[in-house]
């Protein structure tokens, strides 16, 4: 019997399988389809990824740097409002790349990893999980662990089996991309999606990337075609995905946890969740003992402490995005110009530094 086993090989599992095998549990890592595919989210990050990740991962993954954005009210030909850094805030990666690394660095510190393995159950018993999962081939295997890590995405069938309750909200995202080459350091925020934003992301080299999120039923197809055209483009390789915000009250069961997008571990701000994920699966990884399940208590209450506050805080941040055009525009007009404000911690807006940076 496993120690572990972790569903889902994005970020969240890969990393805490990693930090898990390394602690010396027996575990095994399993993914649905091929890891890193089908691509669901942006490939832009803070530049606290690399500390998740082996020295020489940012000569294969980095693609582009960012030192600030551009926002705006309507489309590209709309009045743009600066925020940027004299240094670089953030960095454009190969996402499906960052993946398929953080696979390899679990499995090479001995998880078991297992792809096209897609869990159609798990059955939580008092001393034991069971999952059942089927294979290549298309048969069933059944797989036994003390705990199982809940890491599967926004539609968790993890979730589901151990009936947690899902993410209080969960928007329609859509990407896709175009080659042109485009080193900027800046990338657009269209305030025009309901409740929510588009953008223009420059890849470098790979490229540009243009995204949009909104609540589902909002038309999201239409909208992200209306950015598409008001720009003069026609990416190619487009891909949607879910994107959910809000955890809910509770992400563990007696032997089950999640972790990631399956726990709403996500900036409500940008939609992002890939550190914040990660910071999540440390926490796990120092405080679940899969032979003690009250240990998930401690799992439960240190993550929430962690990024709690983080998270209300995105959530007023994004409450902006809906409110009147004029105020929007008198709000950004106000505060645009240099910040100092990181993109992962909302708390950091309020520090002295920026507040400083702001009325002086």
């Amino acid at each position: 019997m496993d120690d572990f086993i972790i569903v889902g090989a994005g970020p969240p599992g890969s990393r805490f399988a990693y930090q898990a095998a390394t602690a010396g549990y027996d575990v095994t890592l399993l993914e649905k389809g091929e890891v890193g595919k089908p691509l669901a989210c942006s490939g832009h990050v803070s530049t606290d990824i690399w500390e998740y990740l082996p020295a020489d991962a940012k000569d294969d993954l980095f693609q582009n740097q960012i030192s600030g954005a551009r926002f705006h009210v309507g489309g590209p030909d709309s009045t743009a409002y600066p925020f940027y850094k004299s240094e670089t805030i953030s960095h454009v990666i190969d996402r499906v790349g960052l993946d398929k690394r953080l696979a390899r660095r679990a499995a090479a510190a001995g998880a078991d990893l297992r792809d096209e393995h897609t869990v159609v159950d798990v059955d939580e018993q008092s001393d034991r999980v069971v999952v059942t999962a089927t294979t290549p081939d298309g048969s069933k295997t059944t797989l036994t662990s003390r705990m199982v890590a809940g890491c599967d995405g926004p539609t968790s069938r993890v979730r589901q089996s151990v009936g947690l309750t899902a993410p209080a909200e969960q928007l329609h995202g859509v990407l896709a991309f175009s080659e042109e080459p485009d080193a900027g350091d800046r990338v657009d925020v269209h305030l025009t999606a309901p409740t929510f934003f588009a953008w223009r992301i420059p890849r470098g080299d790979a490229g540009v990337e243009y995204g949009l999120a909104a609540p589902p039923g909002a038309e999201v197809p239409q909208l992200f075609d209306e950015l598409t055209t008001a720009y003069d483009v026609d990416p190619s390789r487009r891909c949607s995905g879910t994107i959910p915000i809000g955890p809910p009250d509770s992400v563990t069961t007696d032997r089950v946890f999640l972790l990631g997008d399956a726990a709403a571990q996500t900036k409500p701000f940008t939609g992002g969740g890939i550190l914040y994920s990660m910071t999540a699966a440390d926490i796990a990884a120092s405080t679940i003992d899969p032979t003690a399940p009250s240990s998930l208590d401690r799992y439960e209450t240190q993550w929430r402490d962690e990024l709690a506050t983080e998270i209300r805080l995105g959530s007023l941040i994004r409450r902006c995005y809906s409110l009147p055009e004029p105020v929007q525009r008198v709000g950004l007009r106000a505060l645009d110009g240099e910040i100092g404000v990181h993109m992962d911690r909302p708390s950091s807006f309020f520090s002295r530094a920026q507040l400083r940076q702001l009325f002086s």
